[in-house]
């Protein structure tokens, strides 16, 4: 290891369970009750849980029927995704008080690059401290954390003390700690691919770190290289501010499956009419268009056509989407369609960069 690496002081605010905690706090009866955002008792997807129904199991992603089985007392409300972006431009607001350098990654969650701050603090664990305290104070809802010398490490160590908490890996303390830790809690490594690890013998940062790369890249392709430096700390990743957008995308689920293509096309053209207006209010346009269907044993397919000119009018999109409706016979009623548009104008290229080896400056406090 060498000494070529600039060490950052990285905070990852993660908001806990931000679309239930909106909900509790605009609604103080649902307070310490278990509560699911989506979904309901017979349909629909679970958007987010309270931590009261993560006891029972409940999870984003699983269906609605699911989650009342799993906890009969759930209650369901229907998610409200104007407040909540309201309520993300209010967290926003406190963190740019500290530095520019915010990169989101969703209206929950985001990283922060304090190395140098408006404040002038030298310590990102007081500071991390300071902004979850506001949040709560002036916004109302709790915050977790995680610091750390990269956007990786900082990531996964905001889940370490969930909910309301915060946990600081110190530069010293990296290796010891990604070593120790179970290779599912790896931002980065999915449930397949943790089975997968599982049955070679990987099961924590340590086992990971034994193998070489060679190994990893013959057992997991390109993210085996991925693998191989995050073990290790590495990861050179800088907090972009600016994010390019990769794509757009807008979908429903239906109350009833529909079989009927007329239905179907009716709802795509609500759809394609919604993705379009989201387009045009981000000034962006796409050449790729993708159908998704969720049929009614939820079974997934995405369908994908990709066009020589960028476009954003919804009558090109809605054309586009039954095509690939068209393209092959349903093999069962539906129960959710969505269009996504990618392979945006705003995509630049990029030339590959070269990783290199780190070492950890000791003497670098948080």
């Amino acid at each position: 290891m060498s000494d070529t690496f600039p060490i950052r002081k990285i905070i990852h605010v993660d908001m806990d369970a931000f679309y239930a905690s909106v909900e509790q706090m605009d609604n103080p009866g649902l307070i310490g009750k278990p509560l699911a955002v989506g979904g309901s008792e017979t349909r629909g997807v679970v958007s987010a849980a309270s931590y009261e129904a993560r006891k029972f199991g409940v999870r984003s992603a699983i269906s609605g029927a699911l989650a009342k089985r799993l906890c009969p007392e759930l209650i369901f409300v229907k998610p409200r995704y104007d407040r909540y972006k309201e309520i993300s431009k209010q967290v926003r607001r406190i963190f740019n008080d500290y530095t520019d350098l915010v990169e989101p990654l969703s209206l929950d969650e985001a990283y922060l690059d304090v190395t140098e701050n408006k404040k002038g603090n030298p310590s990102a664990s007081l500071l991390a401290e300071e902004i979850r305290t506001r949040i709560l104070n002036e916004v109302g809802i709790s915050a977790s954390a995680g610091i750390s010398i990269n956007k990786f490490i900082a990531k996964v160590a905001s889940d370490y003390n969930k909910p309301n908490g915060q946990k600081t890996v110190n530069p010293e303390e990296v290796l010891e700690f990604l070593e120790a830790l179970d290779i599912r809690k790896f931002y980065g490594i999915g449930k397949v691919t943790a089975e997968k690890m599982y049955q070679k013998g990987i099961y924590t940062g340590l086992d990971l770190k034994r193998k070489t790369l060679e190994y990893l890249q013959s057992n997991f392709g390109k993210s085996g290289n991925y693998y191989y430096h995050i073990v290790r700390g590495i990861h050179n990743s800088e907090v972009k501010p600016n994010r390019i957008r990769k794509s757009l995308a807008a979908e429903r689920t239906f109350n009833e499956n529909l079989s009927s293509e007329i239905f179907m096309l009716e709802r795509l053209k609500q759809i394609a009419e919604e993705v379009s207006r989201r387009l045009k209010k981000s000034n962006v346009a796409g050449k790729t268009i993708t159908l998704k269907i969720k049929y009614s044993d939820f079974t997934l397919q995405t369908r994908s056509k990709t066009l020589p000119y960028f476009i954003s009018d919804d009558a090109i999109i809605l054309e586009t989407a039954k095509d690939l409706l068209y393209q092959e016979k349903m093999s069962n009623s539906v129960r959710l369609l969505g269009i996504s548009i990618s392979n945006l104008n705003t995509e630049k290229k990029k030339t590959p960069k070269i990783e290199k080896p780190i070492s950890v400056q000791l003497e670098f406090k948080f």
